[in-house]
């Protein structure tokens, strides 16, 4: 299937309509506001276990408030990260892939509960980066200290799980390494889902190893699958000028931004410092609409009380 030219996939249809398109924000960072611990070395991918119901209920929660995209609790999850965990290879692969099922029953319960919604809710598969599994910050860096090869063999396992698991786009996100970029780049050619790829920047220039953003980006600009290039998981005043760089990189992109709540993260902590309130976020994703974004939502610690101001904001008829 070519998506590009696809009439049936729910995300490409999706980009053809004007307005923006709502994503969520923060999953585990929701879930942890809710009382969970997700300190654990697979963060939110543990509640895929131990607790189904809570991530299906922060689903709920971001569509309750608007958002037209979800995004499975498969950031962190890997079939190496399950089998630490004394789980058989098989049982860690579908564990990966009911990361989807759990967005698809949110979605369905919202529908069943919202009958004549439209356009649809779209599910997107996280794909997050190898430096996500190694619990050390590095997925902020892009130092990993691995050969291609492992980065390679790490996301072709677990993209093959979650190209079949039901998805409506891959989500691959704050992707900080422009070798890893390559990777994938390479390894979504041959996949069946649309994706996008988002990438973590230390400033307004460059994604967090130190490439230039329009030279990442620039590695998508004309990829049959990658139908949107953008940011996440970055600090809310860097986002209006890393748009006018993605837009100069691939112009017939379209571009997705959802970063982080502008607080600082300690990975050694595992604690968070500073803050950004809801209508001032609302205010940036107006910034960021008119700047060229497509798709906007949020990333850590931007919650459902966020999503709601946004679209609050941004939706016909309201401020412009």
């Amino acid at each position: 299937m070519n998506v590009t030219d696809s009439d049936n996939n729910l995300f490409a249809k999706a980009l053809k309509r004007p307005g923006p398109i709502f994503l969520d924000g923060g999953l585990a960072t929701e879930l942890e506001a809710r009382g969970y611990d997700i300190s654990k070395d697979l963060w939110s991918a543990g509640l895929l276990r131990s607790d189904p119901q809570a991530i299906i209920d922060v689903h709920r929660a971001y569509l309750d408030a608007g958002a037209q995209c979800i995004i499975s609790a498969s950031y962190q999850a890997s079939r190496q990260g399950f089998m630490s965990l004394g789980i058989s290879a098989n049982d860690a692969d579908e564990l990966i892939a009911s990361s989807v099922l759990l967005a698809r029953t949110a979605r369905q319960q919202y529908l069943d509960d919202n009958p004549g919604t439209d356009p649809l809710p779209i599910v997107a598969a996280s794909i997050g980066p190898y430096g996500a599994t190694l619990h050390d910050g590095s997925e902020y860096t892009g130092n990993y200290g691995v050969s291609r090869d492992a980065i390679r063999r790490f996301h072709e396992e677990r993209l093959s799980i979650l190209d079949r698991a039901g998805a409506d786009v891959l989500a691959c996100e704050t992707i900080p390494d422009y070798q890893e970029a390559r990777v994938l780049c390479e390894l979504l050619e041959n996949a069946e889902s649309p994706a996008w790829i988002s990438f973590s920047c230390r400033d307004d220039r460059h994604i967090s190893d130190g490439t230039p953003l329009e030279q990442a980006a620039r590695l998508f600009r004309k990829h049959p699958r990658v139908l949107a290039i953008g940011i996440n998981c970055t600090a809310p005043r860097l986002i209006s000028s890393l748009i006018d760089l993605v837009k100069a990189a691939a112009p017939d992109k379209a571009i997705v931004v959802y970063p982080n709540s502008g607080e600082k993260y300690d990975a050694e902590k595992h604690s968070w410092s500073g803050t950004i309130n809801p209508v001032e976020c609302a205010v940036a994703a107006r910034a960021w609409r008119d700047a060229g974004a497509k798709l906007i939502g949020g990333c850590c610690r931007m919650g459902p009380q966020h999503i709601a101001a946004m679209n609050e904001h941004l939706s016909e008829g309201g401020p412009r």
